[in-house]
């Protein structure tokens, strides 16, 4: 016949390791804590931009009928600015300077994150600022609000012809028609035909010997890319670019390569959908079309948590502006990252005599 100590046994045990494990749960967020997960997309959002993307599709085609049927009109082909941004467009003095006497010429789109305290910049220039969602770094959300900037940009104007991703802490390396001119050729001689071509490339950085590719590419966990994207076709590159036309709808139109790069990563520090979506997609359909590098500046050689190098007020000279501009590429670099609040001053200081100095 058995104890009542050891019938007690197994209540003892089970009372013990409930225990335990309520103190587990209690306190281990405080002794381990975990990464904070990436802010995923909703539903709801999901299906929004789905529907977004759709107008710009058609928009694009009825914007394109109507620049074929123009009678004796000469429109100019635009570029289109895109800032993505979840603080302050401190900059934006030294933007409308940059903008200034080319009104015919560019369109202005910000993606304001609605969940950051922004203050409203007055530009001497119309900027549309376009319905925004949240953003994250490192996150898929990054990418939906690229793309959101490209539609809102199709469907606002058929002339739009390239698209220049930039960030709040992106400054101009030269004026306004070097860029447009480098990109489009002289605006005195652009014509219908020219807007209605489609074979303009595009400025993209697309890497496929980045020494971390193969943590980048398995982040989401091992053959989770597969079939649709293998490592041979993983790219990476930077998250800005300046895309034609014909990417912007392409990037739109995409669905099956989306569905990867949307879902959720294991390895939160190798994780940057923003880096990988938009190199490896155009790689995949269009390489020769894309440039493979990209036309901002960045200084990753002493970078601070995945952040590149940053500016300061004391750095900002004539001679750190034309270092910035040098490039191994086909054109000298057009615009450079990451400047600090305090590098306005100066910058503005030598604007006319510097920057817009080509």
């Amino acid at each position: 016949m058995l104890s009542s100590s050891s019938s007690s046994s197994p209540f003892v045990y089970f009372l013990t390791l409930f225990f335990s494990l309520f103190l587990l749960f209690l306190f281990a967020p405080q002794i381990l804590p975990l990464k904070k997960q990436r802010s995923p997309i909703t539903v709801q959002d999901e299906l929004d931009d789905l529907q977004l993307f759709h107008e710009a599709t058609l928009a694009s085609s009825r914007g394109f009928s109507k620049i074929s049927h123009l009678g004796t009109t000469n429109p100019k082909p635009k570029i289109a600015f895109l800032f993505l941004t979840n603080s302050d467009l401190v900059f934006a003095p030294l933007w409308q300077r940059f903008f200034q006497g080319n009104d015919h010429l560019f369109n202005v789109y910000v993606h304001a994150d609605p969940y950051s305290k922004l203050s409203t910049p007055q530009w001497s220039v119309k900027a549309n600022f376009i319905p925004a969602k949240r953003t994250e770094r490192g996150s898929p959300t990054l990418v939906s609000a690229a793309r959101r900037l490209l539609a809102n940009a199709i469907i606002d104007d058929p002339f739009n012809l390239y698209f220049a991703l930039l960030s709040q802490h992106c400054i101009p390396l030269h004026s306004f028609p070097y860029i447009y001119t480098s990109l489009l050729g002289n605006p005195t001689a652009a014509s219908k035909s020219f807007l209605t071509q489609r074979s303009h490339k595009s400025y993209i950085e697309i890497l496929s010997n980045e020494p971390h590719l193969h943590n980048r590419y398995v982040a989401r966990g091992e053959g989770v890319m597969l079939p649709e994207v293998s490592f041979q076709r993983f790219r990476v590159g930077s998250q800005f670019f300046v895309l034609a036309k014909r990417h912007a709808l392409l990037v739109l139109k995409e669905r099956k390569l989306w569905r990867k790069f949307r879902l959720p990563c294991l390895d939160l520090d190798s994780c940057y959908p923003e880096e990988h979506y938009f190199p490896t997609l155009l790689s995949m359909q269009d390489p020769r079309g894309c440039s493979h590098y990209t036309l901002t500046r960045v200084n990753w050689t002493d970078s601070v948590d995945g952040h590149p190098h940053t500016h300061h007020s004391p750095e900002v000279s004539p001679d750190l502006l034309h270092t910035l501009r040098k490039s191994n590429s086909s054109y000298s670099y057009f615009f450079a990252r990451k400047f600090s609040p305090d590098c306005l001053k100066p910058l503005m200081a030598i604007a006319n005599d510097v920057i817009f100095r080509d």
